[in-house]
């Protein structure tokens, strides 16, 4: 039951938080986003290595004003969370 589905995510409100937590307010945005927009619980989201380093690539203080990801369901009912590409 592999099924993907990609995304582009704005990430235009990190900018609004402090330095020095807009990267990891960029993971939370995109999280949310997915809770939001695919009805599932928080729990259920793998976020992959790539995407995060895409992510951290400029520091804490810069991450990207979007991003596409790519969502791949598992049978075990996990959302994986890649980096589009």
């Amino acid at each position: 039951m592999d099924e993907e589905i990609i995304f582009t995510v704005p990430l235009r409100k990190v900018k609004m938080m402090p330095r020095t937590r807009r990267a990891p307010g960029a993971i939370k945005i995109i999280r949310s986003f997915l809770v939001k927009n695919l009805r599932i619980e928080e729990d259920s989201i793998w976020i992959d290595e790539t995407l995060n380093e895409k992510i951290w690539e400029r520091g804490i203080q810069k991450p990207p004003s979007r991003i596409k990801i790519k969502v791949v369901e598992t049978e075990e009912e996990i959302f994986e969370v890649k980096l589009a590409e």
